[in-house]
């Protein structure tokens, strides 16, 4: 089920909870185009695509749950979340992984292309988020 509802800080944002399976990553990569879409911001879509995409894929490796909740919210004009929830209370943590290594970048690719990103501990577990904000028209 997909939510568009606004945040406790009055932000829009869209929610969708979805399996915590790979396939999940899909549609995910849908609700962020879809929400940015609605916002008229599309140009953030490709790099927030694969910004869910990775921390979906770290939600789908490294948690036990069932369930994960990925949400997007605009949180200024030219700034949107992404963020994705787990029952894990596990913090995530940025590695360099060696050359003949096929995993473990995630991170660096979250931590490339957004402005900044975090973890927020939860009663039941974490939030991870990367914040993406538009470049300025020029």
């Amino acid at each position: 089920m997909t939510a568009s509802t606004t945040s406790p800080t009055r932000h829009p944002r869209f929610t969708r909870t979805l399996p915590r399976a790979a396939e999940s990553a899909k549609a995910a990569r849908g609700l962020i185009c879809a929400a940015l879409a609605a916002w008229a911001i599309d140009d953030l879509a490709e790099d927030a695509a694969l910004v869910v995409s990775e921390l979906v894929g770290n939600a789908v490796e490294h948690t036990a749950c069932h369930l994960i909740k990925v949400t997007v919210t605009r949180t200024s004009p030219e700034t949107v979340r992404v963020a994705v929830v787990d029952k894990s209370r596990t913090t995530p943590a940025r590695r360099t992984p060696g050359d003949d290594e096929v995993g473990g970048r995630g991170l660096l690719v979250v931590d490339a292309l957004t402005t900044r990103w975090g973890t927020d501990p939860l009663n039941f577990g974490k939030r991870v988020w990367g914040d993406l904000t538009r470049q300025p028209a020029g």
